[in-house]
């Protein structure tokens, strides 16, 4: 199996070496990472400007390139420009969990994403922001569920969120929750900072949103789809004309 390894959090991100290890498990492994931090950057490509892609050894033990781009892509770019034969790409991990309406914004969601639109099993995986104990195993406990399940016959994109420092992991296949931030921009003469706490849903008697089961210690598994037309309201409109 050819794996693209990949994330948003940049090619020194802490997450990424964490996935690169795992991945190597599984198959044959490549690394196209941003330059940059790039979290937030959604799903965001560089169409006027020119941006370098270049080969690096960052000690992955891998081919490994760095783009100075968005994560979507490098995702891009190891399929139409490297043309590699991908068959699955891991994104992340990244240091934070994309959950509700962080997934909108989230460029480790994004490069999965692209993967997906391309036909490519995909996964985007986060976990805790405080630190990533215990994350080596959970991988592996997670993409077992993954192949037991055998998700990836039924869809091609999913959204993983793990916590972490977590003994007896139990897996929740989830849907989008709320996740609310309180949001402030902080001048510094001219320049301004955005600022934001998360509120998170974390009612046990939600635990099918994704957002209450990590808030209550669970992995979550979450189906993405990448139309974005609303088809009960499409169907409601159609109706009516």
């Amino acid at each position: 199996m050819k794996i693209l390894v990949t994330n948003d959090d940049g090619i020194y991100g802490e997450g990424l070496r964490y996935l690169v290890d795992f991945a190597k498990e599984l198959g044959d492994v490549i690394v196209v990472a941003p330059k940059t931090e790039q979290s937030a950057k959604s799903h965001a490509l560089n169409i006027k400007d020119p941006f370098t892609c270049e080969k690096v050894d960052v000690g992955f033990g891998v081919d490994t390139y760095v783009v100075d781009s968005t994560p979507a892509d490098c995702v891009r770019y190891a399929h139409y420009g490297l043309r590699v034969d991908i068959d699955l790409v891991l994104s992340g991990v990244n240091k934070g969990y994309n959950l509700g309406e962080d997934i909108m914004y989230s460029g480790t969601v994004a490069a999965a994403t692209e993967a997906a639109t391309l036909n490519i099993n995909s996964l985007a995986i986060s976990s805790s922001r405080v630190n990533f104990n215990g994350l080596s195993d959970n991988l592996k406990k997670v993409y077992r569920y993954i192949t037991d399940y055998k998700l990836f016959d039924i869809w091609n994109l999913y959204n993983i969120n793990i916590p972490n420092e977590t003994d007896d992991l139990q897996i929740l296949i989830t849907s989008q929750g709320d996740c609310n931030f309180q949001t402030t921009f902080e001048p510094k003469g001219n320049v301004y900072y955005q600022c934001g706490v998360p509120c998170f849903e974390n009612s046990k008697e939600k635990l099918h949103l994704d957002t209450a089961a990590i808030m209550n210690g669970y992995v979550s598994i979450t189906p993405l789809v990448y139309n974005r037309t609303n088809y009960d309201i499409y169907k409601k409109i159609k109706s009516i004309k």
